[in-house]
């Protein structure tokens, strides 16, 4: 008979504080409680005489100068800021969440709680035997390790903790996924990357807390057989924060606390970006900027996608001296006519190339791959030293990374493979060639590169980076998540929107996708999936098309991209025809709100905020909301309601809380009632709360051509209400230096008269002011 082998005893035999937190000794094991701000506590677990310094070292150390304090009772160890507590059960080890007044607001399981599960890592030996295969997919030509020698190299965790959810709890965060899944209770979910998929390791609960993972490897989140935890695949130990400021908003603040603050973006990239697959050269790119502005439509970047290289040279960071002969010209030629220029480049080069080459010299390639590798800083300094010397000496504005999760073997299937099967072979492929405990966060740490490369050569301009991946901490390097190379359904547009809230719910803060969808038609591959064979001579298509694009619209950032069909406006129909007129309205109506949304962007990074938010964060005492994925609040002041299916009418929820205004009409609704809205063509519901002062513009050619225009604030009464206009450069990092002038907009019902407070730097007020209410008739 076999003999068995009983788990370690759980139950705490010594308790003692020690540097930055509270030890406790289990006996084989040990765990750390730390208090990192008022409302987020980490909380570590290994079987190792002491905690490896590597785990969480991107994230920020504990806020200095914490006041906290522990209590060792006979039951529990409790470690408590002013706001939250974290409870040790001696008997077992698992803790419990609890606010400032010692309500419960979260906790793991009350027995077995934690698991960890040690294995050897062995890296791939570049040598005679290392067999390589190349697969043609529509991302590029993708390496992939086949066969050959490994060596031991270290050994590793892979973590789980057990958590024990509230029967109305809701899940949220995660990151970005395409299926519209929204709670995620009794789900699986992978966090991890893929061309349509941004894993971040960070959910959010209805109960008003949120669960932080410090890693960086593949991860995932499953609750089934009443069994609910986080699972992660590669770590030094068991690590994660709880963020329990009780108020949803103040979890995202704790999130932005730990991981860093969100960079500004230049007021430009909130303009309107045109993109599509793709423009093929110089003169192209010019004739596009001139028929904007010949025909009066707003817009304020180009961009230049995939093989802007010469023929046959994937990722060289040159450009094709036949269809780009004067780089440097073309740029200035836009910058004059106040249009900025963003390029696509790639952390893949072929091994033709010069670049290729000379990474392969200094041994910074991944084995087997033609990915730099970005987790070394002399790797990010060889590739923002080709950038710069290349392609940003010609004025180039902003830059789109694609492709930031280079290993995407989901796109090497005719069929699509299931998300467990997809999940199986991204840690497989990543593993062969990546650091296991990293292999989630290259993106961030190619937008890393990007960073601290242009904040060193040219300080002047702000960081833009268009990219497909990111971590958290991604926010801090001027990042804009996009969605991927998603495929033209009705349904895939509702479900993006459920996407980009997850994704903000997630802590990040820019987001956007291709309008219309990167395919249109229907393809072999399952990826290349539209349901459009004929493209924009069909009705049913346009129609979807300006659906997507008023949603974009209302998006922290506003893009049109993909293949198959033309992006342009004119694309859509004649002037004068009906889907013409409806893009030219939605465009005019962007570049009308870019106060608004400047100042509230600025006001989100400055504050640690949300520019895009699931109504659960504002609403949270609104038991409504919590089911609701395809409305979301656009700042403190919009709430947006797109049309997801084909026609005009869709039932929207205005929460309780406050009165609301049809933005479109200026009609009056009470909160806290669903009611069936029908809108032309042109237009989307959106709603403005009562008491909103909001900061607009007459619309113009672009924000260079805005810049002298009056600001026009538009007043929604009913109550006592607020709003800000955030001024600055427009562009630059003086604003972290405090060169900025945020004017608070106050509102009183009684006396109908409006007042403003400005701090800061005032030679930014724009012109003068006016005032009306939401009919459009002047005000005091």
């Amino acid at each position: 008979m076999m003999n068995v082998i009983h788990p370690a005893k759980s139950c705490i035999l010594k308790v003692w504080q020690q540097d930055d937190g509270i030890y406790l000794k289990q006996e084989e094991s040990l765990i750390r409680i730390c208090p990192q701000t008022e409302t987020a506590i980490r909380i570590s677990y290994t079987d190792q005489e002491e905690f490896c310094q590597e785990q969480g070292k991107e994230y920020k150390k504990p806020q200095k100068d914490l006041l906290w304090n522990w209590l060792d009772r006979q039951n529990e160890t409790i470690v408590a800021t002013e706001r939250v507590s974290i409870s040790v059960d001696k008997a077992t080890g698992s803790v419990c969440y609890m606010n400032g007044a010692g309500t419960v607001l979260g906790k793991e399981r009350t027995k077995e709680s934690r698991m960890m599960e040690k294995f050897d890592i062995y890296e791939t030996v570049e040598n005679e035997n290392l067999e390589v295969k190349e697969i043609v997919t529509a991302d590029g030509v993708k390496r992939k390790i086949s066969g050959g020698d490994k060596a031991f190299s270290r050994c590793a965790y892979r973590t789980r903790t057990y958590f024990d959810f509230a029967p109305e709890e809701i899940i949220l965060g995660l990151g970005q996924n395409e299926n519209g899944d929204w709670n995620f209770r009794n789900t699986t979910q992978y966090i991890h990357q893929a061309n349509r998929k941004i894993g971040i390791p960070m959910l959010v609960s209805s109960k008003g807390y949120g669960i932080l993972l410090s890693t960086q490897s593949a991860a995932l989140f499953t609750e089934n057989r009443a069994e609910a935890y986080l699972q992660t695949e590669a770590d030094w130990y068991l690590d994660y924060y709880f963020l329990g400021g009780g108020d949803m908003l103040q979890i995202i603040r704790d999130y932005r606390q730990i991981t860093g603050k969100a960079a500004m973006l230049p007021k430009w990239a909130y303009g309107y970006i045109q993109s599509q697959e793709r423009y093929e050269s110089e003169e192209e790119i010019l004739a596009i900027a001139d028929e904007f502005q010949r025909r009066d439509i707003g817009v304020d970047c180009l961009v230049l996608d995939w093989m802007s290289w010469p023929d046959g040279q994937w990722g060289q960071k040159t450009f094709d001296s036949n269809r780009f002969p004067d780089p440097s010209g073309m740029i200035e030629t836009l910058h004059k006519k106040g249009i900025h220029f963003m390029l696509s480049i790639w952390p893949n080069m072929s091994s033709i190339t010069a670049d290729y080459k000379e990474f392969a010299e200094k041994k910074l390639l991944f084995p087997g791959t033609e990915i730099y590798n970005a987790f070394k800083e002399e790797g990010r300094e060889l590739y923002w030293k080709q950038v710069e010397k290349k392609l940003a000496c010609h004025g180039i504005d902003g830059w789109w990374a694609d492709s930031s999760e280079p290993i995407t073997p989901e796109w090497e299937h005719t069929i699509e493979p299931e998300a467990g099967q997809a999940y199986s072979e991204y840690v497989h492929d990543t593993f062969a060639v990546m650091p296991p405990e990293k292999v989630n966060a290259f993106g961030m740490y190619h937008a890393q590169t990007i960073w601290e490369g242009q904040c060193d050569s040219f300080p002047e301009k702000r960081v833009v980076n268009l990219t497909r991946s990111g971590w958290a901490g991604s926010q801090r390097y001027g990042t804009i998540m996009w969605s991927g190379d998603i495929a033209a359904s009705w349904e895939c547009l509702k479900n993006q929107v459920c996407a980009g809230l997850q994704y903000a719910a997630s802590g990040m803060l820019y987001w956007t996708l291709d309008i219309g969808a990167f395919f249109v038609k229907k393809g072999r591959q399952w990826y290349w999936n539209g349901e459009f064979d004929k493209g924009m001579e069909d009705p049913a298509y346009r129609e979807l098309y300006i659906r997507w694009m008023e949603y974009a619209a209302f998006l922290p950032v506003f893009r049109a991209h993909g293949t198959d069909v033309r992006r342009e406006p004119w694309a859509l129909g004649k002037t004068g025809t009906t889907f013409y007129e409806a893009a030219e309205v939605c465009i005019k109506g962007r570049y009308r709100l870019l106060p608004y949304l400047y100042s509230q962007a600025a006001m989100a990074c400055k504050n640690d905020g949300m520019l895009m938010r699931p109504l659960i964060f504002d609403f949270s005492e609104d038991k409504t909301v919590g089911s609701i994925s395809d409305q979301y609040m656009l700042g403190d002041s919009l709430l947006v309601c797109p049309i997801v299916n084909p026609g005009g009418k869709r039932l929207v929820y205005l929460p309780t809380g406050g009165d609301w205004y049809d933005w479109n009409t200026s009609k009056f609704y009470t909160g806290g009632q669903w009611i069936e809205v029908e809108v032309p063509l042109e237009q989307i519901p959106v709603f403005v709360r009562a008491g909103s002062v909001i900061p607009t513009q007459e619309p113009g050619a672009n924000t260079a051509d805005m810049k002298d225009r009056d600001i026009i604030l538009q007043i929604y009464p009913g109550c006592d209400g607020h709003g800000v206009l955030y001024e600055d450069a427009e562009d630059g990092y003086g604003y972290e230096k405090g060169d900025y002038c945020i004017t608070d907009l106050f509102w009183k019902e009684k006396t109908q008269v409006i007042s403003w407070k400005s701090l800061g730097n005032q030679q930014y007020r724009l012109g003068k002011l006016k005032y009306i209410n939401m009919k459009g008739e002047h005000v005091k």
